[in-house]
């Protein structure tokens, strides 16, 4: 196949989703795993979950995490669709369960990629670092908390926008970002034509492109070569 994989796991069962790791990567000889934000009403970072995140660190597992709308919020407010609202929300309430649950700072050898340019996370990562509220969580950071969201790869999926865009260059390095589609939601022409309007420079705009998704799955490379 000339196609990267990704395995999918059966969380929350957590013994099952071990054993599809191992099957994934040992047998299939997936690319990385996929997950999502939430689980129910519990996200990545709860304590139930950590014998999942310790194995993908283990295998330095790159992770593509992707939103959904968890039980407590799928329809708050009845005419606006949870995936305008809540998607990107719970990227935000993933984000921080995996960091102040102390999972980032323990699991520095996975390799998240988080959609549609991190949510509101670009946004409010300056709130997040200065607000007084962060201090009782704040040993379970011990890096910092601008290390931990430096070290997240993001995606521009829906949000390939100047504001966007201004926002996540502004929080991360080039090499954190990752292109996306979002199809058949969004098409890859909006993010591609969103990337250009924006202006970056070639190199960047090649490492957006490819680049940095080559680097994270060594793979891709060789077989768009072969």
């Amino acid at each position: 196949s000339r196609e990267g994989l990704f395995g999918v796991l059966p969380m929350p069962d957590v013994e099952g989703s071990l054993a599809e790791i191992a099957y994934a990567f040992d047998t299939l000889k997936a690319d990385g795993i996929q997950l999502m934000t939430s689980y129910g009403d519990t996200w990545l970072g709860d304590p139930k979950y950590d014998a999942v995140l310790d194995e993908l660190n283990r295998r330095k597992a790159t992770v593509f995490v992707h939103p959904l709308a968890p039980t407590c919020c799928s329809s708050l407010i009845p005419w606006v669709p949870a995936a305008l609202v809540e998607f990107p929300q719970d990227t935000n309430r993933c984000i921080m369960s995996l960091m102040f649950s102390g999972t980032l700072a323990r699991c520095p050898d996975i390799k998240f990629i988080f959609c549609h340019g991190g949510g509101a996370m670009p946004f409010l990562a300056g709130r997040v670092q200065h607000s007084g509220s962060n201090r009782r969580f704040l040993d379970k950071v011990p890096n910092g908390i601008e290390h931990e969201l430096k070290k997240l790869h993001y995606d521009v999926a829906l949000a390939a926008f100047k504001p966007s865009l201004s926002a996540l260059f502004a929080l991360v390095p080039t090499s954190q970002v990752l292109l996306g589609s979002d199809y058949p939601f969004s098409s890859i022409g909006a993010a591609v034509g969103g990337l250009a309007e924006f202006g970056l420079a070639e190199a960047d705009a090649r490492a957006v492109g490819r680049g940095n998704a080559e680097r994270l799955m060594p793979r891709l490379k060789e077989l768009v070569e072969a």
